[in-house]
């Protein structure tokens, strides 16, 4: 039988079928990989915008006296500094200083929150929340009752605000949000996304998910994108994604993700933490640029000379570039130097450089 049985699908399927995507496997998820292009995908979200369906990240709720205070335990950046209607990108962490998931935590009053995680730690991180948190607090996981709609593209202001009818988002600043009502819905609106072009992250009630999905599509600029455009469109930025540059075995220290960790304050895993930066990480996430169009993928063993010094973790072809890119885990010795490294899996070998980020 197959295992495409198994998957589970975004509210949205039957619109995706509908405008042909062609459909892929993700952390359990049956999602649309492009529609037609993931080159023109991407492109269009670089010069206009897209609309992107990422039903399957997780939202979990978190209220209550005592939520700041314990919270901030568990969460790399100070909850104490993020203002109402902002939000922040950090970590979870275990005992050992490696990722339990990587996170926006999104700060609604001051004692209720909201975090936005990795489809594949949903249970994971609900399990951890409800472990480290007081019977004073809620922890409500809201996945299944949300749609998430990302507009990314510098055309994505123009969208939001003819479709809302409100020239106020515009004033939105990076890493806040807003809550709307629009037509009887509750929507939050944050000014964020996984592109690094400008955009927007929209929550939204799963009865109205379509219905916005394809009012955009129909009245605005925005066109569909797939998941192909999505992970070429953030490594060309450099960020990383669980699972690949961060894990349960891969810290931010590993990650070279530091500047998201508040070493002034306390949280669960940070002695360990200190304790891999003060010794040095052995390894660590760099980036690759490869000579041509050919490309590493993921596992791709890295070569210097003779010498196995590292494993691709993510790898895709970029479009603006038109060579290959990717970021590898490599021996610490070698990173940041201006280095000729050859990707190798099985018979194929690419040869590439050790690059600064972002790309683009």
């Amino acid at each position: 039988m197959s295992d495409h049985l198994y998957l589970k699908h975004s509210p949205l399927n039957h619109l995706h079928l509908e405008h042909n995507a062609r459909m892929t496997a993700f952390t359990g998820w049956s999602l649309p990989l492009h529609y037609g292009s993931i080159i023109a995908e991407h492109n269009y979200t670089r010069k206009a915008a897209s609309i992107f369906d990422i039903s399957h990240m997780g939202e979990i709720i978190i209220e209550g006296s005592t939520a700041e205070e314990e919270l901030n335990r568990l969460f790399t950046r100070d909850i104490k500094q993020i203002p109402v209607n902002s939000c922040r990108y950090g970590f979870m962490l275990n005992n050992d200083g490696f990722t339990i998931d990587d996170l926006i935590l999104y700060r609604f009053s001051s004692n209720k929150f909201m975090a936005v995680v990795n489809s594949s730690r949903i249970d994971e991180d609900f399990e951890w929340l409800l472990s480290n948190l007081s019977s004073e607090n809620n922890v409500i996981n809201i996945s299944d009752d949300t749609v998430k709609l990302d507009l990314q593209g510098p055309d994505s202001i123009k969208a939001v605000s003819q479709i809302f009818e409100s020239k106020d988002l515009q004033d939105l600043m990076r890493f806040s949000f807003t809550e709307i009502d629009y037509e009887s819905f509750h929507i939050i609106i944050s000014r964020t996304g996984y592109t690094g072009e400008d955009g927007f992250e929209l929550y939204i009630p799963v009865e109205a998910g379509g219905l916005l999905w394809t009012r955009f599509i129909e009245n605005t600029v925005v066109k569909p994108a797939g998941l192909g455009a999505r992970d070429s469109l953030r490594l060309e930025k450099g960020y990383s994604l669980y699972g690949h540059e961060l894990s349960l075995k891969i810290s931010p220290s590993e990650a070279n993700l530091m500047h998201f960790v508040d070493m002034e304050k306390d949280f669960i895993g940070k002695k360990a933490l200190t304790d891999i930066e003060n010794k040095g990480p052995d390894v660590i996430i760099t980036p690759f640029i490869c000579e041509g169009r050919q490309t590493a993928r993921d596992d791709y063993e890295i070569y210097l000379d003779k010498r196995r010094i590292g494993i691709v973790t993510s790898g895709c072809f970029s479009p603006v570039l038109k060579r290959g890119i990717g970021l590898a885990l490599i021996d610490r010795r070698y990173y940041d130097k201006n280095l000729n490294i050859t990707c190798v899996n099985e018979d194929i070998s690419i040869k590439a450089e050790i690059a600064r980020l972002p790309f683009v």
